[in-house]
């Protein structure tokens, strides 16, 4: 019985990835996220700065987007409105779970 060692790492906004790396752990291209960074769906840390690192926070967002383009055939540019659409989506149930939280009252 053989025993293989993992490593586990907690992903959080401070974990950066570089370009090759968030590539190669989404499944998309480095071509691929380059353009998506011109449409404006994922963003470097420093869009100036050379090579590009990325939020940790990207790394779930980039993975749906495969996982979308794959499932629905669809090009980078109706991708890039898509996870545009779904981080939106994302900020307004934050809300709306923190307004809730503010009127609710203890039940006792």
């Amino acid at each position: 019985m053989s025993s293989e060692n993992s490593e586990t790492t907690w992903l959080s906004d401070d974990h950066e990835f570089s370009l090759p790396q968030l590539a190669d752990l989404s499944g998309m291209t480095e071509q691929d996220l380059r353009e998506l960074v011109d449409f404006g769906a994922v963003l470097p840390l420093d869009s100036e700065a050379e090579p590009w690192s990325f939020s940790g926070k990207f790394l779930p967002v980039v993975r749906t987007a495969f996982r979308l383009r794959v499932s629905f055939e669809l090009d980078l540019q109706s991708l890039a409105l898509t996870i545009s659409l779904l981080e939106r989506i994302h900020a307004l149930e934050l809300q709306l779970r923190s307004l809730r939280a503010k009127t609710s009252y203890p039940v006792g």
